[in-house]
């Protein structure tokens, strides 16, 4: 089966972005802060209270964007400090962010150490 949209690569933003935002905010946003969207390329931006994320992503001929909200908890979201940069993620880490795990941790969670 042909995945209809291909991501190489995903980004995730740190900085809190106004949910309100759809697909044109956001791609001005990601030219903003990388200099432009690449095809293949997904971008992840998440609100304030990182409860909702929305994912932005150029397939080469345009824009898709998806929104998920949890009804309970909070996604796993860096805290905002200076200079921080966006973060690469593997598509590991973005199946844990999705789900509200804690995907910063994935190496330390995938083998036990102590009893």
């Amino acid at each position: 089966m042909h995945e209809m949209i291909r991501i190489d690569q995903l980004w995730l933003a740190v900085e809190p972005q106004d949910m309100r935002a759809g697909a044109e905010g956001l791609l001005a946003r990601v030219v903003q802060v990388f200099g432009c969207a690449r095809a293949h390329h997904g971008y992840l931006f998440a609100n304030a209270r990182a409860t909702r994320i929305k994912l932005l992503v150029h397939d080469g001929f345009g824009v898709w964007c998806a929104a998920r909200r949890l009804n309970v908890g909070r996604f796993v979201w860096p805290r905002l400090s200076n200079g921080v940069a966006p973060i690469a993620l593997s598509r590991q880490q973005f199946d844990a962010l999705e789900l509200g795990l804690p995907w910063q941790r994935l190496d330390q969670l995938s083998a036990i150490a102590r009893l």
